[in-house]
């Protein structure tokens, strides 16, 4: 049975009462309209807690001024009952209020400089602000001992791992995998978006992803990787941000180099904006 609390006193009287017991207290923050990818955090999280919270609140500062804050999908009876079946014991349903007491104009700001500024960061300038302000408040308010992020927002999750790291916030940060239909897209609560046609096209992202990372083993230059890539995407219709093959801490990686890769994908489907990344190794 989950219990959903929306008051931020009841909230910290509970986690208190489980660490009286000694009990370990998990995380999995979400902005709600919830999919088996979401579900999946809660049991990963499951695995390495004694009790679980979730959070659902549609943050307004991680949205730019021309995205899709007010039109963004809220599901709450569908998500409670999800969560439930996935073994969380809280929902966490705080108010604008209880998050941004001095409203949002006031609030103080959380900036993650370096890995922030890249990519996502460049084509979404202050969403990453956005997002590690609402996580340093989420964190401040259920104080976990371990809390899961999914690999689908890879940048995402490099950051708030260096925001853990850099404010010594005493928690484990754990990477969930990226669940997948069976076509191979990406699970996202974005995907409802689609229309039944660009719901079709839309599995292109990852066969791209996956004939980015062929190429590179096969020994193209990681220009022509992701030049080939971009232009797959065009030609399906798709507008891409970017297509670009980086080390797992993004940067560049030289030409010959072996190791870790990943390969990220950002690109629009009509209206609806998609993001994708495959790790990979590039032998030496």
């Amino acid at each position: 049975m989950i219990e959903t609390i929306t008051q931020l006193a009841v909230l910290r009287e509970r986690v208190a009462g489980w660490r009286r017991e000694g009990l370990r207290v998990g995380f999995v923050p979400t902005m709600g309209n919830l999919h088996a990818g979401h579900f999946s955090l809660v049991e990963l999280v499951r695995q390495h807690a004694d009790r679980v919270v979730s959070s659902v609140f549609v943050n307004p500062t991680q949205f730019g001024p021309s995205e899709d804050f007010t039109r963004y999908p809220r599901t709450p009876e569908a998500d409670t009952t999800g969560l439930a079946e996935a073994g969380c014991d809280v929902l966490w349903l705080p108010e604008v209020e209880a998050m941004y007491p001095f409203g949002v104009e006031l609030a103080s700001k959380v900036h993650v400089p370096g890995v922030s500024a890249v990519l996502e960061g460049a084509c979404r300038p202050g969403h990453f602000d956005g997002v590690c302000t609402v996580v340093t408040r989420l964190f401040n308010q259920v104080l976990p001992d371990v809390a899961a992020f999914g690999k689908k927002d890879y940048q995402q999750l490099a950051v708030i791992r260096q925001l853990v790291v850099d404010l010594h916030m005493p928690m484990w940060i754990l990477a969930g995998d990226i669940v997948r239909e069976a076509d191979g897209l990406a699970m996202s609560s974005r995907n409802q978006y689609l229309s039944a046609q660009e719901r079709q096209l839309a599995p292109v992202i990852h066969r791209t992803l996956q004939a980015m990372c062929t190429s590179a083993k096969a020994g193209q230059t990681r220009a022509q990787v992701e030049a080939e890539a971009e232009a797959t995407l065009r030609s399906a219709g798709f507008v891409p941000d970017y297509a670009v093959l980086r080390k797992p801490d993004f940067s560049a990686p030289n030409e010959g180099e072996s190791g870790a890769r990943v390969a990220l994908i950002a690109a629009r489907l009509g209206r609806t904006r998609l993001i994708d990344n495959l790790e990979f190794i590039l032998p030496g």
